[in-house]
């Protein structure tokens, strides 16, 4: 092998990271997405804009720590393995099913109207007059009037979950 086609790819292997970081993290993705929205299939979808996402997150975890980043020498490999595995292995999907959807699926409604446990100076027990009183004070009348007409809806759609936590006392 001539020197000048050793250097080359000598040139090639040390900044692989920078040609194949674009390549994996932005024009494949690019291209997929596009192919994506043509298909009438929602799977693909959700793998692009998961991908997406979880890429934006990533640039912006880059961009916040990159004096820090500078200084892990293996970084720029470590970034590309998980671009290349979200993008060409469907990480985003298995990303978004793991993580993503039970975020967002069992999101659980918590309702303020409780009277703590807690008692005051005087060994009384708070009433709900109280800590109603407390709220309105805290937030406004208007979060009150908010959060009345909130579970009225709740209410006439058939919802009997109100969110009461267990462990206080009413």
């Amino acid at each position: 092998m001539e020197p000048g086609a050793a250097n080359f790819f000598k040139v090639i292997l040390q900044n692989f990271d920078v040609l194949a970081g674009p390549v994996l993290g932005l024009v494949y993705p690019l291209y997929a997405s596009i192919r994506a929205i043509e298909t009438k299939s929602q799977v693909d979808d959700q793998q692009w804009l998961t991908y997406w996402v979880l890429h934006s997150m990533l640039t912006l975890f880059e961009l916040t720590f990159a004096k820090a980043l500078q200084w892990i020498p293996l970084w720029p490999y470590a970034k590309l393995v998980v671009v290349c595995w979200l993008s060409c292995f469907n990480g985003a999907a298995y990303v978004y099913e793991q993580y993503l959807r039970p975020l967002m699926v069992n999101q659980q409604n918590v309702n303020v109207w409780y009277v703590p446990k807690g008692k005051d100076p005087l060994n009384k027990r708070e009433d709900i007059i109280t800590a109603a009183e407390k709220y309105i004070q805290e937030h406004g009348t208007g979060e009150l009037q908010y959060m009345l007409d909130h579970a009225e809806l709740n209410s006439r759609n058939g919802s009997s979950y109100y969110g009461y936590a267990e462990e206080y006392e009413y």
